[in-house]
Parts: C-alpha cells; sequence; structure tokens
C-alpha cells in the first residue's frame, strides 16, 4: 500500500464511472477528491448516491474549471466518447490520466490524437493510459497470456457474446439498432458497424506482442436475425420481423493471411426467437488460439449458488483500467499502452474484513 493514497477525480458516473465510484469509496489505496457530472440532477447530489452506495461525503459538479483545479494524481475519464481536447487540458495541467473511453494502443487510425495526448503529456509531465474490458483486455491481453504457452500460433480467434436483453442497460437496445427494418438496419451502420478502428487496436497490439506487422484490418459485411414474435425488455418490446440479434466480424491480415479474426454477436433471445435460430450461449468471451497446441480461455461470470447471476462486464470495463492507475501515475511520462506498463500489479483488492471503509 503506497504510503498515501492516490488521489483520484471520477470524470462523468455512468455504468462504468459509477462502478468506479464503488471500487474508489472501498477501497484504501485511492482518495476520491472529486467527481464530474453531465447532468442537472446529479449536481449537488453526494457521489455515494449516485454510485448506489452510502454516501462518502462528496458532492458531485458540473463545474469543469473547479475539477481541472482540484489537487489529484489521476483522473479516471469514462464518457463514452474521447474528447481529445479535454484530456489533453487533462493532462498539461499535471494531472495523469487513465481512461475507458477509446484509445488502448496507438494503430494508425488514430496518429493525430495520439501526437496529441503524447505532446500534452510531455507539456504536464504527466501519463496517460486506455484499459476496458474489450478492447483494452479480453482482446489483447489475454490472447497475447495464451501465447505465453504456445509453441506456434496459426490464428486467433476473439469472440464476444452478449446477451443484450439480460446482462446489458435497456437503452442499449435502441442506440445498438434492435428493433429496426432489416435494410434498414445494414444501411445505417450502428455504433459495432463503425467499431473497426477501435477494435484494431486490439489487433495491433496483439501483433505488436508478438513481433509482426499487420498489412490490413477488414470488416465483413454485418449479419442479423430478425424475431420470430416479440421479445419483451425493460422499456418495451422488439417487435416481430425487426433486428433482433446481430453479428460483426474484422480479421486483421498478416502475410496474406488472416491471423486475428474478431466476432461480436449481440442477441436478445434465444434461438426459438430468432430466424435464423443462432444459438450462441451466454455472455462471455472465448479466446481461441489455433496452432500448437489449440488453446482456448473463456471468460464469464459465475452464477452464484441460489441461480442469480448479474453480469460482471462494467465492472471489468472499470477495473480493467482503474487498477492500472497506481502503476500509470508511478511511471514516467507519456502515452502508456499495455505492453510499456507490462504486467498490472493491482493494488488493494485484498481487503480486512474490518476495515471501515470496507463496510460502506
Amino acid at each position: 500500500m503506497p504510503e498515501k493514497p492516490y488521489r483520484v477525480i471520477q470524470w462523468m458516473t455512468g455504468d462504468v464511472g459509477r462502478a468506479a465510484i464503488r471500487h474508489f469509496a472501498d477501497n484504501p489505496v485511492y482518495d476520491i477528491v472529486g467527481v464530474l457530472v453531465h447532468s442537472k440532477d446529479k449536481v449537488g447530489k453526494d457521489a455515494g448516491e449516485i454510485a448506489g452506495i452510502a454516501p462518502i461525503g462528496l458532492a458531485a459538479t458540473d463545474d469543469i474549471d473547479a475539477v481541472v483545479a482540484l489537487d489529484a494524481d489521476c483522473v479516471f475519464y469514462t464518457p463514452v466518447i474521447m474528447d481529445v481536447e479535454t484530456v489533453c487540458r487533462l493532462l498539461r495541467a499535471g494531472k495523469n490520466v487513465v481512461t475507458t473511453s477509446g484509445f488502448f494502443h496507438p494503430s494508425p487510425d488514430f496518429t493525430a490524437p495520439a501526437d496529441a495526448i503524447r505532446t500534452a503529456c510531455a507539456d504536464g509531465g504527466t501519463s496517460f493510459h486506455g484499459g476496458g474490458i474489450h478492447p483494452g483486455y479480453a482482446g489483447d491481453i489475454l490472447p497475447l497470456t495464451l501465447a505465453r504457452v504456445m509453441s506456434r500460433i496459426d490464428t486467433i480467434r476473439v469472440h464476444e457474446v452478449v446477451d443484450v436483453v439480460n446482462d446489458a442497460p435497456a437503452d442499449h437496445i435502441d442506440w445498438m439498432g434492435f428493433g429496426k427494418d432489416r435494410d434498414a438496419f445494414l444501411s445505417q451502420p450502428t455504433i459495432l458497424g463503425l467499431g473497426l478502428p477501435f477494435f484494431a487496436q486490439s489487433m495491433y497490439m496483439i501483433a505488436d506482442g508478438l513481433g509482426v506487422s499487420i498489412d490490413e484490418v477488414t470488416a465483413a459485411d454485418p449479419q442479423v436475425a430478425t424475431a420470430v414474435g416479440d421479445i419483451a425488455h425493460a422499456d418495451g418490446a422488439i417487435r416481430r420481423g425487426t433486428v433482433a440479434a446481430q453479428r460483426h466480424e474484422w480479421t486483421a491480415w498478416v502475410d496474406g493471411r488472416p491471423l486475428i479474426v474478431f466476432e461480436a454477436s449481440y442477441v436478445t433471445a434465444g434461438p426459438d426467437l430468432l430466424d435464423p435460430a443462432w444459438d450462441l450461449g451466454a455472455t462471455r468471451y472465448d479466446i481461441v488460439v489455433e496452432g500448437d497446441p489449440p488453446t482456448s480461455l473463456t471468460l464469464a461470470g459465475v452464477r452464484q449458488s441460489d441461480g442469480a447471476m448479474v453480469h460482471p462486464g462494467y465492472t471489468w470495463t472499470a477495473m480493467g483500467a482503474v487498477n492500472a492507475i497506481p502503476d500509470v501515475c508511478d511511471a514516467e511520462p507519456g502515452w502508456l499502452n499495455h505492453l510499456d506498463l507490462g504486467l498490472i500489479r493491482p493494488r488493494g483488492l485484498v481487503r480486512p474484513a474490518d476495515h471501515p471503509r470496507c463496510r460502506r
């Protein structure tokens, strides 16, 4: 444990940000000193209340200038889309930035923002790091971890499966395009349809880790399944005949062959309600390395003894980045990707049961 806690600011309080606040409140390695919110109805509320825990004595604010002026070691920046100018402002102000908002590895798609971030790090004497669950962990760190025990690698396949109705917020139904007419869906790309440059970062990290160069990254045409009956969800229903499942695939080519293949399958029902009758199973990440020896790994939540299971996707996303904060704060200035940081050393995860902060 450090001599004094790392002073952190939580920048935005969506699903990932709230998971982070709960962790900062419980983990004595951190002292949360500021919380920035966007919604007016959250301004002035205790950060603990926003995160669904007991009050922690810290009111949220929407005053960006006041938050930037705080004395802090790190900003945990979690908007869905990164504002590079804001991140650079934070870095120049002397605050390290750890984020889940999109930049995980300096791939060719992000040359201009990468240069801006590096310059801001140099100006502020600070460090920047992006992490998460996918990209930022399941599709890059786990494949490279499996590579450690391989003799030869032919192909690496990462398949993300998400049961959207049971394991994602209800707003995902709309902004991922479920419930649309099939032709309209295929002609108007949704967030996954625009995902290639972000997932490609993980592919470039794998390639860098294996010492090979990617020729190009390509995207296959998305596939959809439609509902054979109405599918109920928290905010209504996906109507019969509209899009109820979608599959996307991206491939990184090395020396003219497909070395890395990512699949993303998002579904809202089982095979009995889908046409075609896709049977993809529960939410999980499957990593399959074809070669010598063929090797696989599955990352999934654990069903409890009472049968309940809450998918830990947002906690995974938050912790995949949060647990890097101490190493990022202690490192030399610059953009630090996973390969730069090496094996992360999480701090404060093993906490005594009688620690007062653990009883919140």
